[in-house]
């Protein structure tokens, strides 16, 4: 009887399995336990499992760095490859060519993972978005040079905001090298101190196509530039990891170009009403002082100058009469006790003295009083903006004035004003 080794035996059933061809290429689906990644090789060991078995499984690093998702325990996957024996173990084991999860695209997976990864970090939060500026003077735009996205976005930039520059920079955004592309073009805008917005993004496309702006890398870059960001990536309805990282998501790279400048009709209506608004706040000033103005004229002392004197008259006449009537008084006691003529006329003169002297008084007080013999002594009355002038506090320099003398008034300008010290 012919005698093997070990090696000799698991030599052996690994060049049968090897050679069974249902085995070289094979699917198998389960759940995945024990997962392991060696980062150092990149290899990945696990246990694939069903309800009453299990099978061992590699997956080699060459097939690892294909994944666009990051397998774990529980997780129900479809792996494609092929049945051998490890030979130091003389073990049975599935080797891994790729790997999709079971029920959902790998794609969709990956998206799910890195968005609760970089959310948990703090990627998205509200408090890091910066303001997007409401009137750029520059905007850097990166997405390819070529296609309707550019150009709807310099048309609709050029329309409704013209005095707004534009910087293109051209980024390759699909493909194998896209992420590092626009990794590339972000560092370069965010050196530029000139640059107030960025818009990066890409027209529409299916979800490999749009999938350089769903990369950790990509993420990073848009939330650590220093520059708001508007993402406008693919139509309306796709979202990629770069809309949640940046500081605003527009549906649409047309609508990313509205969003970063402000309308310029809208803002000549705006002007237009701004400017009916002051017209209308300065008429109103004017109106209001003019009305002050003449208040002031209607009720100084100067336009009550007749009042003044119609009183002064009446005061006179009225000691006129008070005079006669004493007089006549006298006159009528002296006929009933016949006073000698020349006590009469002694007291004729009395009483006319002591009335003569009252209505002096009285005179005097009243002249005292009038602006005009104020003004007849060499005095004058300067009105400005404020009314009368009547400390150096109350004019303004530069500013038109009248001088009101006693036979007329001289329009002045006030060329400085000087306080004296109390």
């Amino acid at each position: 009887m012919q005698v093997l080794s070990v090696s000799q035996v698991n030599t052996y059933i690994k060049a049968l399995l090897d050679e069974a061809q249902p085995l070289n290429r094979i699917y198998v689906s389960g759940e995945i336990s024990n997962f392991k990644l060696y980062y150092k090789s990149g290899h990945m060991y696990f246990t694939l499992k069903d309800s009453s078995s299990q099978i061992k499984c590699v997956m080699f690093s060459s097939g690892a760095s294909r994944l666009k998702f990051n397998p774990c325990d529980g997780m129900k996957v479809l792996c494609f490859g092929r049945i051998s024996v490890y030979d130091r173990d003389g073990t049975y084991q599935l080797y891994v060519n790729d790997m999709q999860p079971d029920g959902a695209g790998a794609l969709a997976v990956a998206f799910e993972q890195l968005k609760e990864k970089l959310e948990k970090e703090g990627l998205f939060s509200q408090s890091h978005k910066k303001p997007i500026p409401k009137y750029p003077k520059k905007i850097g735009v990166i997405t390819s040079n070529m296609g309707a996205a550019v150009e709807d976005i310099k048309n609709i930039i050029s329309r409704r905001y013209p005095l707004c520059d534009i910087v293109i920079v051209p980024t390759v955004v699909q493909g194998e090298t896209a992420s590092a592309d626009i990794v590339k073009s972000i560092n370069l805008i965010d050196s530029m101190a000139d640059i107030d917005t960025v818009i990066i993004g890409r027209g529409g496309g299916s979800l490999e196509d749009l999938w350089a702006f769903n990369t950790e890398e990509v993420a990073r870059a848009v939330y650590n530039c220093k520059k708001p960001i508007i993402s406008a990536v693919g139509h309306e309805t796709d979202f990629t990891i770069c809309d949640f990282a940046a500081d605003l998501r527009a549906p649409t790279p047309s609508a990313a170009a509205e969003l970063s400048v402000p309308d310029r009709q809208a803002l000549l209506t705006d002007i237009s009403n701004y400017t009916i608004a002051l017209e209308r706040a300065i008429n109103d000033k004017i109106e209001k002082y003019q009305n002050k103005l003449d208040i002031i004229k209607h009720n100084s002392a100067l336009s009550d100058s007749k009042r003044i004197f119609d009183n002064i008259s009446r005061c006179v006449t009225q000691r006129q009469g008070e005079m006669k009537n004493a007089f006549e008084r006298l006159v009528a006691r002296c006929e009933k006790k016949t006073v000698r003529q020349s006590e009469l006329k002694i007291a004729v003169m009395r009483v006319v003295e002591k009335n003569e002297s009252k209505i002096a008084e009285t005179a005097a007080s009243l002249d005292a009083l009038s602006p005009l013999a104020v003004l007849a002594r060499g005095y004058s009355i300067t009105t400005g903006s404020k009314g009368v002038l009547s400390k150096a506090d109350d004019a303004v320099n530069g500013e038109d004035i009248t001088v009101r003398l006693s036979d007329g008034q001289v329009k002045a300008t006030v060329k400085g004003i000087e306080k004296y010290e109390q």
